[in-house]
């Protein structure tokens, strides 16, 4: 399985509950390498754009209106089948239906507050960043990933 990256965002709800340094510990406990991160205010054209495939949906103006409530924090993380592995470490869309120990699981009780965005697929990853990052991502190695990978 090849290295991979995936963009992970941490919603306004999840930021205003103070779950950040929860999110970004499970993620560097699972052994995966963080390679941006901003604190950022959504404007509403990179809200729209980033739900571009959600709007003929009725919840659409809502959400948009969500995520530019309050700052997210935007990520990107690297590694072998982080895209996967990010989406059952997050757990199900509807947290109701998320396992414990899951984020989701674990930290949301409601569809539309449920703490965390992240990609689901490499194709999708790759636009989102792209999106949200353009080329300003940390480039390094690791002194641990000996010790993580074969």
């Amino acid at each position: 399985m090849a290295t991979e990256r995936s963009y992970i965002m941490i919603k306004p709800d999840g930021v205003q509950r103070g779950l950040v340094g929860e999110v970004i510990k499970r993620f560097e406990q699972r052994g995966y390498t963080l390679r941006g991160l901003k604190l950022m205010s959504v404007e509403k054209a990179l809200a729209e754009k980033h739900y571009a495939d959600l709007s003929a949906k009725p919840f659409f103006a809502g959400l948009v209106d969500y995520i530019c409530s309050g700052p997210v924090v935007a990520m990107v993380w690297e590694g072998k089948g982080v895209v996967a592995t990010g989406r059952s470490m997050i757990g199900a869309t509807n947290p109701l239906a998320s396992a414990p120990g899951t984020i989701r699981g674990d930290y949301a009780v409601d569809v539309g507050r449920n703490v965390i965005h992240g990609s689901d697929t490499v194709e999708n990853a790759k636009k989102e960043i792209a999106l949200w990052f353009g080329e300003e991502l940390s480039e390094w190695t690791p002194c641990a990933k000996p010790w993580i990978y074969e």
